[in-house]
């Protein structure tokens, strides 16, 4: 019977629905998501879930050309339109780091090739 009457409580507690303690951090989030992002100029909002191309057609739509899209968004710092994905980005970034790798993998070899011979031109001084 206390199972039964244990079970019974929970289907009423969630027929009732939230709480109002619940209901206000839920009408929070959702206040604090719907504006997470505000254009600087004309303070237009945007959801949380917003991305990077949709704040860029608005500051090109919106505003007047040339606008910078910084001004608008500090998120947009950086952004390229012709790479929104930022692909390009990183493939360049990871094509510089393979060039310095290779440039101080050339670096240690000579480095190394010198001591070697200095090493060697030390040992046979030492002979004489």
């Amino acid at each position: 019977n206390v199972q039964k009457a244990q079970a019974a409580r929970e289907r009423n507690q969630k027929k009732m629905g939230k709480t109002d303690e619940e209901r206000r951090a839920a009408a929070a989030k959702a206040k604090a998501d719907s504006t997470a992002f505000m254009c600087a100029l004309c303070r237009q909002t945007f959801m949380v879930n917003a991305k990077p191309p949709v704040l860029y057609l608005h500051v090109t739509s919106k505003h007047e050309p040339g606008t910078d899209p910084a001004s608008c968004f500090a998120s947009l710092k950086d952004y390229d339109p012709n790479d929104p994905k930022g692909e390009k980005k990183a493939a360049a970034e990871k094509a510089a780091a393979a060039q310095k790798a290779k440039k101080s993998k050339k670096k240690k070899d000579d480095g190394l090739n010198d001591l070697l011979s200095a090493g060697l031109a030390a040992g046979k001084k030492k002979k004489k």
